[in-house]
């Protein structure tokens, strides 16, 4: 090439390199539904799943299904249809229910004609397995099963030193008063059914009422946790180092129900009745008030006093403190005390209706579940009122409210439904928590519907029914049901909890006999309460 002039141009030369193509995944489903989306994607058929790929270029027949997987391993087969562009997976055997799977496009996947992908990958949800993982087994012998497991954690799992329970299946030495009170009721239960005979239970409740009465107590108030070898005291928090006399109202509920259980004419059996006297008559209610006001306190410390500054005041699981309050000879307090305090003036009232169901006393919605069982473990709801509530009304009601929310569901968790329900205290995938309808994440906890059994028997059967047939492949275990699961985070627990299992063994007896009921309230004292705080009750 030369110019007008005639000169020559020496030429110049350019390298050019273009950038690799891009693939692109135009679409992607699962059983129809739409991976590309951010929302989550639940409830997918566990036996049957179909993925389709579709892409904006051709891939490699020989050299593409390598870069598709799936984690946890899923055996699948795979077609490529449509000019090479679309991918079908197919899953080979069944999927785990209600399990998360992560399906991936590796970014080393390429072209027919080289160009490369900036790689994929979503979480999806299978649903339900309705197919039953146990043997069949009729209703009274799956109640007999369920009582005989869960006695078990009292039984067995009780520390070998004190008898008392320990607070959950990995606590080592550290017990619970609480849910040891728990614990006497369902060494009663265990005689009651024929687990254990009177002899061996007899002999296990006097190593715990010897036990508690050489352990550390304030104001003959026992702490919420302590050491099950010493009876020294293991601190709940920074400031509850000390006496916490929910935990003890517990414990003394079980102690007096065990008392009216024992024979007096059997000389054995007769001194353990005084020693549990001896304990119960030790217990400085009245203290409680703090200098005479007219409500109870919750925890006292040696250490830093009145430092947690809590009042009793319902309406929550505390009422059997106030009653029990009430009943003490020597240290009771009156019927203001009540009122005032555990009632607030009346402001416990409230007379809205949640789903359609009125709740007469507490929080919105019921509160979690709990709320129903702790203090009607011994003391009977039947015609059981007062001027604020007709307890047997309460408690139905607040488990119906509590089944209603699983079913209305307004969350969209997944696994909720009419026969899979309960919100109550419980360990979930991100802790621990008084799970209830206004506090919901997607947590289910079996000792919740369970342990109403008393007030719904048909919808707690059923619950039960689905619990044990239907998901007990993963919530059954040595001591019963765990104690709580979580289908949208395809999380399952893999412990026990001493104020969990508690209710079970024991709500499950007063549903079939009324045992704890009956004995309980045979208790002299407990009548005298009654009276004095103005209940009336009776079959």
């Amino acid at each position: 090439m030369r110019s007008r002039s005639g000169a020559d141009f020496p030429g110049i030369s350019y390298l050019i390199e273009t950038q690799p193509g891009k693939i692109l995944l135009t679409s992607a489903t699962i059983n129809g539904a739409n991976l590309l989306t951010p929302a989550a994607i639940r409830d997918i058929t566990y036996d049957e799943i179909e993925l389709v790929f579709d892409f904006s270029e051709p891939l490699d027949p020989q050299n593409y299904q390598p870069y598709f997987s799936f984690s946890p391993t899923v055996p699948v087969s795979y077609s490529l249809e449509n000019e090479n562009r679309r991918v079908t997976v197919r899953n080979s055997t069944p999927l785990d229910y209600y399990e998360q799977y992560l399906a991936v496009i590796n970014t080393n996947l390429t072209s027919a004609q080289g160009f490369e992908f900036d790689g994929f990958s979503k979480t999806f949800l299978t649903g339900l397995n309705p197919e039953p993982k146990m043997p069949p087994l009729g209703d009274e012998a799956l109640l007999d099963k369920i009582q005989q497991y869960t006695f078990r954690y009292f039984w067995d799992f009780a520390h070998p030193v004190s008898g008392l329970a320990r607070e959950r299946n990995t606590s080592g030495e550290l017990v619970t008063i609480g849910g040891s009170g728990f614990g006497l009721k369902a060494i009663i239960t265990g005689i009651h059914r024929g687990f254990i005979s009177r002899a061996e239970g007899v002999d296990r409740l006097r190593k715990i009422v010897t036990f508690l009465g050489n352990a550390d107590r304030f104001h003959g108030v026992w702490p919420h946790w302590m050491n099950g070898s010493t009876g020294r005291t293991i601190a709940f928090s920074a400031n509850d180092d000390g006496a916490d006399l929910v935990e003890t109202s517990f414990m003394a509920q079980g102690l007096i129900t065990v008392r009216q259980f024992l024979d007096e004419n059997t000389p054995l059996e007769n001194t353990l009745i005084s020693d549990i006297n001896a304990l119960l008559d030790s217990i400085e209610w009245d203290w409680f008030t703090r200098g005479g006001q007219d409500v109870l306190y919750w925890h006292w410390s040696p250490n830093v006093g009145w430092a947690m500054n809590m009042q009793i005041k319902g309406y929550n699981e505390a009422l059997i403190t106030y009653l029990l309050a009430a009943s003490s000879e020597n240290h009771g307090v009156g019927a203001d005390v009540y009122h005032r305090g555990w009632a607030s003036s009346g402001a416990i009232r409230n007379g809205s209706s949640f789903y359609g169901i009125p709740l007469p006393v507490g929080f919105n919605f019921g509160g979690p579940l709990f709320f129903a069982h702790y203090s009607f473990l011994g003391l009977d709801p039947r015609n059981l009122s007062d001027t604020y509530a007709d307890y047997w009304v309460q408690n139905r009601n607040h488990t119906l409210i509590n089944r209603a929310h699983a079913i209305a569901n307004p969350n969209r968790y997944a696994g909720y439904s009419d026969v899979s329900w309960g919100f109550t205290a419980s360990d979930n995938p991100f802790g621990y928590l008084a799970h209830e309808p206004t506090r919901d994440n997607g947590t289910i906890t079996p000792t919740a519907a369970i342990s109403s059994i008393p007030y719904t028997p048909e919808e707690s059967m059923e619950a039960i029914r689905h619990f044990y047939f239907i998901l007990g492949d993963k919530l059954w275990g040595q001591y019963g049901f765990y104690d709580a699961f979580n289908p949208t985070n395809a999380w399952w627990a893999r412990s026990y909890l001493a104020i969990d299992q508690g209710p079970i063994i024991i709500m499950i007896e007063n549903h079939r006999s009324g045992l704890l009921w009956d004995l309980f309230m045979t208790a002299p004292e407990i009548q005298s309460a009654l009276d004095k705080l103005g209940f009336t009750s009776g079959q």
